[in-house]
């Protein structure tokens, strides 16, 4: 999968490797902005087992 990305940018190696960064920084930026607040209240980090007594 990361070859045919590679193959279909377009330019030069050096352009390749920026479009690259900038491909990977926009996937993070959708994850953290989007999926990960729609996923939370799904999974189950909230749910404490540990009584205080």
């Amino acid at each position: 999968m990361y070859g045919w990305i590679w193959r279909h940018l377009p330019g030069n190696v050096w352009l390749k490797a920026l479009l690259s960064l900038v491909l990977i920084l926009a996937v993070i930026y959708v994850l953290f902005q989007y999926v990960f607040p729609w996923a939370e209240p799904l999974l189950p980090f909230n749910d404490v087992t540990v009584d205080n007594q």
